[in-house]
This record gives structure tokens, C-alpha cells and sequence, in this order.
């Protein structure tokens, strides 16, 4: 563990004004265009290759498709009966990885799909073909968490979802996947690779492409804190997910429009309505998909703060920069939601939602956006631009391999690949939490063995431990400590990614916001106006999801 002060503050390499002075003063092997969790994986896999590496990122780390998720890490059961066979076998190792190299982060959550029989919506043939793709998933590779799917009868599927229609209930699969918070796994990424040497810097926007005489890439130039720098590199990788095509635009000719934007919507709504105690799969009806209904945020009774439901997967043709979840996305969960359950959720019971974009590689020919493959594709153009697309969050490890062998191919370099039993920051040492105090294991399982620095800043400042927002877990000191030591600039980066509060409450979010303003200032250097000026942005960002989910797109 890092050094600490006596204020209770730690040394961090994560540091962004020594990362601003590097990116400034250094050249680079590899220089990443893009910090979400594709971006995060490139950077670590060359760094710890041994190569000189810097990562830029317009907004936030985290802040497109990253912190959107549906916050798995899974095979995908459905890219199975699509066929996908070699896309779930490389999703399920994987998952695998993530959870020997991050297991403070990544846990094992318990899925269920409920067989609804009479006037149901999953008829006992369905039922039977299910069994069978249950064992083709634990075939594939699913085993390799440890379990092994299983049936239950009525009445050990109705324990897990008592608000079932139990008349129409027959049985239930049971199968196991895994979970995480996805700003999460990628901030640790990033802060891995950082710890590795690569300088990573959000906040920081790519205006152009550099050259040399022959047209080949030499680099970017950025813009950053209303400073222009140029930044030298041998190889660019382009990493921006649904915004690649833009960065593509920058070195080609034309905009290629190789990228078919996918929508995802997820909802929040309080446990009590819904009361599950592991995931569920529920059918859409009249549709071919399904979504999850995931508790979230165990208590110490047993039960849960939220639940939270989705995926939708739909064609999208708005703003990449502001998608949101709209009146028709939010009937579309809640009919899929009150055609399995019997209490009756409607859109005044929504306490927060999301809205992310899958950058999905355009098919040949057009079809739904949920039948397009999941599959990564690494590409170089003529001047040296590397860009990956496609791929999920699952995956992101062998996509940044798959990235940096390019890489290093046009360096004329090899190097073996150390990222597969490569412990994330804060996995060494870490031991499920057992005979700890409920902050321990909040914070044990959002930091890992580097809870212990959060806990330092509490012992410092004992204020520090009451919470940051009213009735959700975080603490002040885990703002305090976002703003030290994970490179948070934004009233939102602190409250919509380096916690999940606004996903969970957004209103309660609001009421908090002046008070977690004040706490931050200090550290940022903001002044009265400039509080106001994020507390202004902050609460335009919630009533556009406010007025999306109430009111029908224009």
C-alpha cells in the first residue's frame, strides 16, 4: 500500500497534474483515444507489455457506454441460442479471469428464469429446449464459476420471487453468472495501468491527428483545461466505442459509418415492489427477448435497497452524447415487468434510470440491432490508425490483447501478454469480507485492500463517515477520496460514477447535491460561482431524464 500523510491522504501515481505534465512532456509508444472500459483494457495490456503509453478521454473515465451497462459479466445465454457459440466460450473464460483477477469487484450472482406455464408465456416445450441450452451454457464454459445450473420446483422458485403469480408458475431454472459495477471495474483498470506507467488523463479532448510526410499517424492533438498540447506517439489506437466512427472521420476521408448504435435502457425501482433475491429472467411478450430484474444493494437483513430492470436493445439515431430513457422505453420494461409480477409497477415507482449505446459493427445486410453479433473487430487504416469495435463489457480483456498484438505488429515489436493473471489494484490480499463491520464491507468491496485508505481519511476526519446522500451507502469520505486519488472533476463524475447514487435515487441525489458541492470544492479549487455552475449542470442533467421518461420523444 502507498505511503500515507498524516492528514490521512495517500501518494497516488494516479495523480492528474503529473499526468498533465507527462502527457505534455513525454512520447509515446501507444497513445489510446477513448477511457471507457475497452480504452482502460488497451492501456493496461500495453503498459504492462512494457510499452510507453498514454490514454486520453474526453469526458469522464467511464462516462459513455462503460457506466451503462447492465453491470455483468455473463457469456450472454442468448448469443448461445443465436448461435454464438465461440463468442460465449470466450465471454465465460473471461468471466473467469475477471473473477481470479478482480474479486473484490466482480461477484457471482445467482440467475433464475421462471418456466410460467398455464396461460403463460414459456410453454413446457420452451421449457424442455431451455433445460437443454442450460447445459450447452454450463458445457460452453459456464461450469467454470464453480456451479452448475439446476431445476427447482414451484415452490423453491416462487422463495426467490414471491411476487410471481404463483398460479401460473411451474418451475424454474437456476443458473450462475457474475456482477459488477462497471465505472468501477474500468476506473481500477485505469488506475492498474497507471500504476504500470501509462499516463491517463480524462477531461482531455482529441482535436486531430498528427502526421508525417508519408500520411502515417504520428499522434494527436488535444485539447485540455483550455490548453492545446500535441501529443507524440508511434502507434494511436482508437478506442472511443460508439464514437470511433468520429474519430475514424479525423484520419479518412469521409465519416465511414461503420458503426449501428444499439439503445439500452434500465430502470430503478424500490426491492419492496418486486422483492427477489437473485436475478431473474423474464420474457418480453410478443417479443424474441428477455430482460433481467436484478436486486440491488443487499442490506444487512437479507434483502435489498433497489432493484433494477433491462436491457431493452433497440435502433438508435439521436445524440451519442445524450441518450435517455424515454416514455416508450419505460412502458416497454414495465409491461414486460407486470406481465410476470403481480404488484403492479408503474412509472411513478421509478427512482432512477439509464440509458447506454452498444457500438455494434453494421451488418451486412440490416436487421434488429439484437440479432447483431457481439463479436470485437480490430482494424488499421492506411495511415496506422488501429480501431477496435464491437465486443462487450465481458470481454474487454481479450479485445485489448487482441488491440495491442496490433500494436506492437506495426512497432515491430513482441511481447508476451501479461494481463490474464494479472490481479487488478486492490485484489492482492483481499478476502471476502467475514467478521466486518458493515462500512468494512461496503468499502471492501468497492475498493478492495484499498479500503483501508478510505478508512485513513475517515480516522482523520470522523465526519467523513456519515453519508454522502441520505438512505444510499456511500460515504463523504468516498467523494473526498474520488476527488484525491481517482481523478474526479465533476459534481456528476463523483455521483453518477465514482458512486452509482444518481443510477439508484436520482432525487434523492438532487436534495444532496449542494452538500456534496461544498465537500468537494475545497479539494477542486472551486469558488462560489463555479459550485453553482455544477449544481446548475447537475440538476439540467436530471431533468432531461426526468422530462425523457415522462413525455413522449419529440
Amino acid at each position: 500500500m502507498p505511503p500515507s500523510d498524516a492528514s490521512g491522504a495517500t501518494a497516488h501515481p494516479f495523480d492528474r497534474t503529473e499526468m498533465l505534465r507527462r502527457l505534455g512532456e513525454e512520447s509515446f509508444d501507444v497513445l489510446v483515444i477513448g477511457g471507457g472500459i475497452t480504452g482502460a483494457g488497451v492501456a493496461l495490456d500495453a503498459a504492462t507489455r512494457g510499452l510507453r503509453v498514454a490514454l486520453v478521454e474526453r469526458g469522464d473515465f467511464a462516462s459513455g457506454t462503460s457506466s451503462k451497462s447492465s453491470k455483468l459479466v455473463h457469456g450472454g445465454l442468448r448469443y448461445l441460442q443465436q448461435g454464438e457459440v465461440n463468442l460465449v466460450y470466450q465471454a465465460l473464460h473471461e468471466r473467469r479471469r475477471l473473477r481470479t483477477n478482480a474479486p473484490h469487484l466482480v461477484k457471482v450472482l445467482p440467475f433464475m428464469i421462471p418456466v410460467l406455464t398455464k396461460d403463460g408465456l414459456i410453454s413446457r416445450k420452451i421449457a424442455r429446449a431451455l433445460g437443454s441450452a442450460m447445459w450447452m451454457y454450463d458445457l460452453t464454459g459456464g461450469w467454470r464459476i464453480g456451479k452448475f445450473h439446476k431445476r427447482l420446483g414451484k415452490k423453491a422458485a416462487f422463495a426467490h420471487l414471491p411476487t410471481m403469480p404463483e398460479q401460473r408458475l411451474a418451475s424454474a431454472y437456476l443458473y450462475y453468472d457474475a456482477a459488477a459495477d462497471d465505472a468501477r471495474l474500468t476506473l481500477t483498470v485505469l488506475r492498474t495501468a497507471a500504476a504500470a506507467g501509462a499516463v491517463v488523463v480524462n477531461w482531455c479532448e482529441v482535436d486531430g491527428l498528427a502526421k508525417n510526410q508519408a500520411g502515417a499517424v504520428t499522434g494527436a492533438l488535444v485539447e485540455v483545461d483550455g490548453r492545446h498540447l500535441p501529443v507524440a506517439a508511434r502507434v494511436v489506437v482508437n478506442a472511443a466505442g460508439v464514437w470511433a466512427d468520429d474519430v475514424r472521420s479525423l484520419d479518412e476521408a469521409q465519416h465511414p459509418d461503420s458503426l449501428r448504435p444499439a439503445k439500452g435502457v434500465h430502470i430503478t425501482i424500490p426491492w419492496e415492489k418486486v422483492r427477489n433475491d437473485i436475478a431473474v429472467v423474464i420474457p418480453v411478450p410478443k417479443d424474441r427477448r428477455s430482460l433481467f430484474v436484478v436486486p440491488w444493494g443487499p442490506l444487512p437483513d437479507g434483502t435489498f435497497r433497489s432493484t433494477y430492470v433491462g436491457t431493452t436493445d433497440t435502433d438508435y439515431q439521436g445524440d451519442l452524447d445524450q441518450p435517455l430513457c424515454t416514455k416508450d422505453d419505460v412502458d416497454y420494461v414495465l409491461t414486460a415487468l407486470n406481465a410476470s409480477i403481480t404488484t403492479g409497477v408503474t412509472p411513478a415507482d421509478i427512482t432512477g434510470t439509464w440509458a447506454g449505446l452498444r457500438p455494434l459493427v453494421k451488418a451486412a445486410s440490416s436487421g434488429r440491432t439484437a440479432d447483431l453479433s457481439r463479436h470485437h473487430r480490430v482494424v488499421a487504416s492506411a495511415s496506422g490508425l488501429i480501431t477496435v469495435t464491437g465486443g462487450k463489457l465481458t470481454t474487454y480483456r481479450a479485445m485489448a490483447e487482441d488491440t495491442v498484438d496490433a500494436a506492437l505488429r506495426r512497432l515491430g515489436r513482441r511481447a508476451r501478454c501479461r494481463t490474464r493473471r494479472l490481479a487488478l489494484l486492490g485484489a492482492e490480499g483481499y478476502l471476502e469480507a467475514d467478521g466486518k463491520s458493515d462500512v468494512e464491507v461496503h468499502l471492501a468491496n468497492r475498493y478492495g485492500t484499498l479500503a483501508a485508505e478510505v478508512l485513513a481519511l475517515i480516522a482523520a476526519t470522523p465526519a467523513l463517515a456519515e453519508p454522502l446522500v441520505p438512505g444510499l451507502p456511500y460515504l463523504r469520505a468516498e467523494a473526498v477520496y474520488a476527488v484525491r486519488a481517482e481523478m474526479a472533476r465533476t459534481l456528476d463524475d463523483v455521483l453518477s460514477r465514482r458512486t452509482q447514487a444518481r443510477l439508484i435515487d436520482r432525487a434523492a441525489t438532487l436534495a444532496a447535491a449542494p452538500g456534496v458541492a461544498d465537500l468537494i470544492a475545497p479539494e477542486l479549487g472551486w469558488d462560489s460561482s463555479e459550485i453553482e455552475r455544477q449544481l446548475g449542470d447537475y440538476a439540467r442533467q436530471c431533468a432531461a431524464e426526468d422530462d425523457a421518461s415522462a413525455a413522449q420523444p419529440v
